[in-house]
């Protein structure tokens, strides 16, 4: 088939920004963490950038796309051979046969893009106190046991796609997989030391602000990329994206307002990505009345949901499961109740519109089951790197600085003056003389 340029060109344009979604998120979590370990929570994204994109090419996209969607196509692909291996298939094979027009590597690299994010969501659990070699190993078993199976089941003509499941764009295959994951991960390493005693704020709300603001431009392409067209339907991700987000980022601070007596800007900027992650699988399949009412359970639900952690006394340290996991699994189900636009073989309306109650069943079954077999396998894998390789760092290193003990640099060379002379963290002591430290 003939390739259909401007689609094509569109969703160039959308993968560019869902990857621009990482270095961003890779800005939101560094801003969350304490000075001495920013360097090392950016770096365990970008890192993700890189493990994905090989285990991917060599085997993802297979294992993802490619298996049949029988209910063995999976484990029948393992054990007789991967089509596509490294890709090599797709080149031959120039346009996907679903009639878009689109090259299958265009889509093949746009959904590269969501496991390379997914990969890098989980760590924000896990931030201050893992070795980067065990998470580098963590990164490329996860998305090979988790990630590339559960998008086959949801979007690779899997078992839940056979039942209609509706996720427009991954709140299923995406957050609530990464939610129930650092989760599972927070468990395995435990605490931070002195967590509940010393204040573990975030150092800088500016880096913050910055990444929540690339995370919210590139989930334009995420959300309105995932229709794989140019049509109405990308128009109404497009719209709904902005909308849910937007009220999501209100409804926090107002909150905040209420329960505390100020509105923050790390609220803000945690509102708008909780209604991100809520109207995700929604987007392309509800009016934007209702990506509205999304948005308003999202920014509501998921602000007093992060405080959970404080209750069951698990140290998840940048909300991973507060946003991810609850502002997934609020969209998915929100689904049962408001689709208005279902398009798939199976799928049905929710049923304050006239649908049955059989979709809504679906919309649950799909986040739990996600969500369990993402959490055992994670539990699973984690215990298996901690008793062999070890995944937490010592705790003089956590204490000293992850940074400084890992990668030897520092997010911030300021320097400190002294009454001797004035010395910098990354090099000899300047003298007194000098009065300054040049910038």
């Amino acid at each position: 088939m003939e390739i259909d340029t401007g689609s094509t060109a569109w969703m160039l344009a959308a993968t560019a920004l869902v990857l621009l979604m990482t270095p961003g998120l890779a800005f939101f979590y560094g801003g969350m963490t304490r000075a001495k370990s920013v360097l090392n929570m950016m770096m365990m994204s970008w890192v993700s950038i890189v493990v994905v994109t090989v285990a991917w090419v060599l085997y993802g996209h297979s294992l993802a796309f490619d298996a049949a969607g029988d209910g063995t196509g999976f484990v029948n692909k393992l054990v007789g051979g991967l089509d596509n291996l490294g890709l090599s298939g797709l080149v031959e094979t120039a346009t996907k046969d679903d009639g878009s027009g689109m090259p299958n590597l265009v889509f093949s690299a746009f959904q590269l893009t969501f496991a390379i994010i997914t990969v890098a969501l989980i760590s924000g659990a896990i931030a201050d106190r893992a070795k980067f070699g065990a998470w580098v190993v963590f990164a490329a078993v996860w998305a090979t046991l988790v990630y590339f199976p559960v998008a086959h089941w949801v979007w690779g003509g899997g078992w839940l796609a056979n039942l209609g499941i509706e996720d427009f764009a991954g709140g299923t295959v995406v957050h609530i997989n990464a939610g129930a994951a650092a989760l599972a991960l927070a468990l395995v390493l435990g605490k931070r030391s002195g967590w509940g005693k010393d204040p573990m704020r975030p150092h800088n709300l500016t880096l913050v602000l910055l990444g929540a603001g690339l995370l919210w431009f590139g989930w334009f392409g995420f959300n309105a990329g995932s229709e794989l067209a140019v049509d109405g339907t990308t128009g109404l991700a497009f719209m709904n994206t902005q909308i849910a987000t937007a009220i999501a980022a209100g409804t926090w601070i107002v909150v905040e307002k209420v329960r505390d007596g100020h509105s923050t800007t790390l609220g803000i900027a945690s509102g708008a990505v909780a209604g991100l992650v809520a109207i995700t699988p929604a987007c392309g399949f509800v009016d934007p009345w209702a990506a509205a009412v999304i948005g308003i359970l999202a920014g509501g639900i998921c602000a007093f949901a992060v405080g959970l952690k404080y209750k069951l006394n698990y140290d998840d340290s940048l909300d991973v499961v507060g946003v991810h996991l609850v502002g997934g699994v609020i969209g998915a189900v929100a689904l049962g109740f408001v689709s208005a636009y279902p398009f798939a073989d199976g799928q049905e309306k929710g049923i304050l519109v006239g649908g049955p109650i059989s979709q809504l069943g679906v919309q649950v079954l799909g986040p739990v089951a996600v969500g369990l077999y993402s959490f055992v396998v994670t539990y699973i894998v984690g215990k298996i790197i901690d008793k062999t390789m070890g995944f937490r760092v010592t705790q003089e290193d956590e204490v000293t600085g992850i940074d400084i003990t890992t990668h030897a640099e520092t997010g911030y060379d300021l320097g400190t003056i002294h009454s001797s002379g004035v010395t910098s963290p990354n090099g000899p002591a300047v003298p007194a003389e000098a009065k300054k430290v040049d910038a």
